[in-house]
């Protein structure tokens, strides 16, 4: 089958952001006076909005301090710290490829609105999406309500539609929503973990979707599932 929409999920999938997210979150907690969360705790939630992924690491906080960690958060990620976050190798050339070959594009992402219009606007990638979701705006993964609007607002039956990320929490979203998914194994979930939930395959690399997708098309397995440290 032919898929009529690509939904990506945005930080570990096109983008290499986790260790700002990690050195953000660690940041906020320790301006705070907080225990500090270790590298693998936060790296875990990435993926999650934002409120959901600092309830999970600090379950037992009430709700304002919560509050003010995801304020210093904020102020680390988007405008203290420095670590680089840059697109993976050959993602930008994949997504401006396949909006020249016809597909319809989306991004459901744990971001706030404004991180993920930052992000757009810096690699040059925002016009070549037709619609985007950020974990502010609605139901944070994996809630399938974030993919059931952008199938709503762009047309398209769950059955057209391809969710394509590095966690365990997009591979649950898109079957929550009824939507195929696809893993990529060099985010910040392990490929075990994801093949768990058994999705159509684990791309190695971003630029291997294109190659995937028309194997799929023609009705070829396609089940990618090499996975590469993280």
């Amino acid at each position: 089958m032919r898929y009529e929409l690509l939904i990506f999920d945005w930080d570990g999938t096109l983008m290499d952001s986790a260790a700002r997210i990690v050195a953000s979150m660690q940041a906020a907690f320790r301006e705070l006076g907080l225990p500090t969360p270790p590298p693998a705790a936060a790296r875990d939630v990435i993926g999650l909005g934002l409120s959901h992924a600092v309830a999970q690491l600090a379950p037992d906080l009430d709700e304002p301090t919560r509050a003010e960690i995801i304020v210093h958060y904020r102020a680390h990620y988007l405008e203290i710290d420095d670590t680089p976050t840059p697109l993976f190798p050959g993602a930008a050339d994949v997504i401006g490829g396949l909006r020249e070959a016809g597909y319809l594009l989306a991004v459901a992402t744990g971001k706030s609105r404004r991180g993920l219009d930052q992000a757009l606007a810096q690699t040059g990638l925002g016009p070549h999406f037709h619609a985007t979701r950020s974990a502010d705006e609605t139901f944070s993964k994996p809630h399938p309500q974030m993919l059931l609007e952008l199938l709503e607002e762009l047309g398209v039956h769950a059955r057209g539609a391809l969710m394509i990320g590095d966690t365990e929490y997009d591979l649950l979203t898109a079957k929550n929503a009824g939507v195929d998914a696809l893993a990529v194994c060099y985010g910040v979930h392990a490929a075990e973990r994801l093949l768990a939930l058994e999705p159509l395959g684990c791309l190695s690399a971003i630029d291997a979707l294109p190659g995937w997708l028309a194997d799929r098309a023609r009705g070829i397995a396609t089940s990618d599932q090499t996975p590469t440290s993280t």
